[in-house]
């Protein structure tokens, strides 16, 4: 899919294994370097990966306080599990992020998954189709709150009735909505009715362009501009050679993606912000001249 939008590069830290301040000074330096243009963290409750146990701050708290003590850059969870909150609850959250990042909330969501975390804290995990018509509601649900005076919704999973939400976000007519995932019969036309960006993550390069094709079909299914849902791709930065990574992130833009979340595991080394942009986001940019057009 060819695109006219600027490349755009952020970072995003897992909340696992370190600390507020690790966490605090990794979106400090973001904020001053001018090529991150957004900053993420996750949604879990517990650490991914080998080792489960140790501390893993939560993410919405997290981001309100890294919006706090921001300036520039924007915030958001990928993404946010759906199954964790009602999304009634998560509307009023997100406005009051937006609200205290003056409007740099970038609002991601998806279907959720994790067994575990579900499991130890007794939260229903449905099965996957439930999960996926659930995303789909919650993303009419907020979308209502975020922009009716009064919402009323009667859903099969949630309902609202003379509902109110105040403040409204500062984004006019709301905050970009992030959806991520990319199950081809289902998330993908969820993805094609609600997302302003799609996030792709955790699959390889060529189920990008595929799906990516699928996304487009199901767009043009509904009448809409696939070119209006820009492509977001989630990659692990490789701290031993930001080149590999670069070279990752040069077949996705060649594939029509502009959105670039670089991700990066504790521990985090002293100025590995600078290098990724430095390393990445700057030679990337000078060859495409800030725009795949």
């Amino acid at each position: 899919m060819a695109t006219k939008r600027p490349l755009r590069f952020g970072v995003k830290t897992a909340p696992q294994h370190t600390t507020w301040d690790d966490i605090l000074r990794i979106f400090e330096e973001a904020d001053a370097i001018p090529l991150l243009e957004h900053g993420w963290v996750f949604d879990h409750f517990m650490p991914l990966g080998a080792n489960p146990d140790g501390p893993c701050l939560e993410g919405w708290t997290l981001l309100a306080a890294l919006a706090a003590r921001t300036e520039r850059i924007r915030v958001g969870v990928m993404v946010t599990g759906n199954t964790y909150r009602h999304p009634a609850v998560l509307a009023n959250m997100g406005a009051t992020v937006d609200q205290i990042s003056h409007g740099r909330l970038d609002f991601g969501i998806g279907a959720g998954w994790h067994e575990r975390e579900h499991a130890m804290y007794g939260i229903p995990l449905y099965a996957p189709a439930e999960r996926i018509h659930r995303l789909d509601e919650a993303c009419e649900v907020i979308r209502l709150l975020w922009t009716e005076p009064v919402a009323n919704f009667a859903g099969r999973y949630y309902q609202l009735t003379d509902a109110c939400s105040e403040p409204k976000p500062v984004q006019r007519p709301y905050p970009p909505f992030v959806l991520g995932g990319s199950g081809e019969r289902l998330t993908l036309r969820v993805v094609a009715k609600h997302a302003d960006i799609w996030n792709f993550a955790n699959e390889p390069f060529d189920e990008f362009v595929r799906k990516s094709a699928i996304l487009d079909g199901y767009c043009a299914e509904i009448n809409r501009n696939p070119e209006e849902i820009e492509r977001s791709v989630q990659v692990l930065a490789n701290l031993d050679d930001l080149a590999d990574t670069r070279e990752t992130l040069r077949a996705f833009i060649g594939a029509g993606a502009t959105h670039f979340v670089l991700y990066m595991r504790p521990p985090h080394p002293e100025g590995m912000v600078r290098r990724l942009a430095d390393e990445i986001a700057t030679p990337l940019l000078e060859e495409y001249g800030r725009s795949t057009s």
